[in-house]
């Protein structure tokens, strides 16, 4: 692939995000927050299906039985796409219901991390969780409204996590037992540069950080030193993955979320599923155990 960010499949998401490569599948999974909606897109032969989630859908990710685990407001669930039944596997925040899980992603060890959010995007109630092998554990990370990420290192001992509202991307130190300590800051986003979505790190160890309202996604290195700015002729990007066969293409997913009649007209790509040639390739996928 070259060329600058393009539009591959129209879909006109409200709040586009979690974009994963299935190499199993050979797929791209993403959601549509806000739809609710799950959709699948096949690069090679240029077809997409889409599912009705129950609840608003943060996130979904392949596990070991061979289906999915998704993010719905109520909890983790297990997803098979063949007869679209969603089934509860755990609830960390039923205490918690103005909260929805927003992004995660799945450790070398088949871990699931994974965040929350206020849904009013008030108070600071969103907090970090890992799962585990059928165990939910709240990993004592600081709690801010808008939790994204996480992302992790490519050898798992370094957690990138998002403060959305804050413009921060913190890192912290993964133990072995999965137990996190020394968080630090890793970058702040400036003024009037947009707010962090979702992090994803690349086979160099690289983040990349789609900007909601900056119109663009950025690459930070391992030290948060700013590499490259990519722009795109839509405001909300909210994350990227890396996909294909050689995990060299990058899909990013965006929102019409906040968008009046007018900058929709403008932004008549708003909410679509785009692709272009980040120069770097991605990381393998993990399968979740959950």
């Amino acid at each position: 692939m070259s060329g600058g960010p393009h539009s591959v499949l129209s879909v006109g998401a409200t709040l586009g995000e979690g974009p994963v490569w299935v190499a199993r599948d050979a797929a791209l999974w993403f959601v549509d927050i806000k739809g609710p909606r799950i959709h699948r897109f096949d690069p090679a032969l240029n077809i997409a299906q889409s599912w009705t989630a129950p609840g608003q859908v943060g996130w979904i990710l392949p596990s070991d039985d061979g289906v999915f685990a998704v993010g719905l407001q109520s909890g983790v669930h297990r997803f098979d796409p063949a007869d679209a039944s969603f089934t509860l596997l755990h609830a960390p925040e039923a205490h918690l219901p103005g909260n929805r899980l927003n992004d995660a992603t799945v450790a070398p060890d088949g871990a699931i991390w994974f965040g929350s959010m206020d849904d009013a995007e008030e108070a600071s109630s969103g907090h970090f969780h890992r799962l585990h092998r059928g165990i939910c554990t709240e990993t004592g990370l600081p709690p801010v409204s808008i939790t994204n990420g996480p992302a992790l290192s490519p050898d798992g001992t370094i957690l990138y996590h998002t403060d959305t509202l804050g413009k921060r991307i913190w890192r912290t130190d993964v133990t072995g037992d999965g137990s996190v300590a020394n968080t630090r800051l890793f970058t702040r986003i400036e003024d009037d540069a947009g707010y962090p979505d979702g992090p994803t790190i690349d086979a160099e160890g690289c983040l990349w950080t789609g900007l909601f309202g900056g119109w663009a996604v950025r690459r930070y290195d391992p030290a948060g030193r700013l590499m490259r700015e990519i722009r795109f002729p839509v405001a909300n990007i909210t994350k990227i993955a890396f996909g294909g066969n050689d995990l060299t293409v990058a899909y990013a997913t965006t929102a019409r979320k906040g968008l009046d009649l007018t900058a929709l007209t403008q932004q008549p790509l708003a909410g679509d599923l785009f692709a272009f040639d980040p120069g770097v390739a991605g990381l393998p996928g993990h399968i979740a155990t959950t």
